[in-house]
């Protein structure tokens, strides 16, 4: 059952940033999934750590505010272990949309850390790396 429930949180994370069709991306359920002292790092373009507010507040305006629309990404690969309460997964991913109305396609990889908590798996951290 953990691996499954993980495949879905994974799932609901990736799908928070999809505005494809005109929808609205819905960003916030970030808070939701990932612990609220949980730490995100991006290596590249340039090295960032940031707080879960941090994240979420410049993606939503990117991703409501025009420039970037029909963005979607999504797992391509995975390896996940679990321990007992805790889980690390590793995957490789795609994404799409369209920049400042040019289209565009990329790729990357993101490592998830995940706990078992009195209300199911969250997220404790995330990082990722995007391909050029």
């Amino acid at each position: 059952m953990s691996k499954t429930e993980i495949d879905a949180l994974t799932a609901e994370f990736f799908g928070a940033f999809d505005n494809r069709g005109g929808k609205a991306a819905d960003v916030d359920r970030i808070r939701r999934l990932v612990l609220p002292s949980g730490v995100i790092v991006t290596t590249a373009p340039k090295f960032t750590v940031y707080t879960v507010d941090e994240f979420i507040e410049p993606r939503r305006r990117l991703l409501s505010d025009g420039r970037l629309v029909e963005f979607s990404e999504w797992e391509t690969s995975e390896r996940t272990e679990i321990a007992g309460d805790i889980a690390s997964r590793f995957g490789k991913y795609r994404k799409s949309g369209v920049l400042d109305g040019e289209p565009f396609e990329g790729v990357g990889t993101k490592t998830i850390q995940f706990v078992r908590t009195a209300d199911g798996w969250r997220i404790t951290a995330f990082a990722w790396h995007d391909r050029p």
